[in-house]
């Protein structure tokens, strides 16, 4: 599973901490940046994501400062999912529940080791299907 991984200038110190985590874990991974904290918009790497999930990668990670922002970005393409979480049960629920298919993280709201781990479960945790897919199609392509 190749995991695509993007954020603003205010997301970019955490993108930073879970890329050179994630690689110590062998994970596939996609940086489709920003690179630096220089000022950036948040909306062009919305659709980065999106362009990624088309192609490229099965899940993502998005950072901006609240993680707010980047996922509305995210959410207008019909193939994204994207739940904005703080915790490690959110982002269990995000995936088992509602497949969603990017994590979304505050950069400026939580700290280094708790977002690893919202990215772990996140990661780790495969949809229930089951009562949830009929709700899951409603939003639109389930599993894309």
């Amino acid at each position: 599973m190749t995991i695509a991984i993007a954020s603003d200038h205010a997301g970019f110190g955490l993108k930073s901490f879970l890329l050179h985590k994630l690689r110590e874990r062998d994970l596939p991974l996609l940086d489709l940046g920003c690179h630096s904290e220089e000022a950036v918009d948040y909306p062009d790497y919305g659709r980065r994501m999106a362009d990624a999930l088309r192609s490229d990668a099965e899940r993502g990670i998005l950072i901006c400062g609240s993680g707010i922002g980047i996922s509305i970005a995210a959410n207008r393409f019909s193939h994204v999912r994207a739940a904005v979480v703080s915790e490690p049960l959110s982002a269990r629920l995000a995936r088992e529940h509602n497949d969603a298919n990017v994590l979304c993280l505050g950069g400026q709201l939580i700290g280094n080791w708790m977002a690893l781990e919202c990215a772990s479960v996140f990661l780790e945790t495969p949809f229930a299907k089951g009562r949830h897919t009929p709700r899951v199609e409603m939003l639109g392509t389930v599993g894309a």
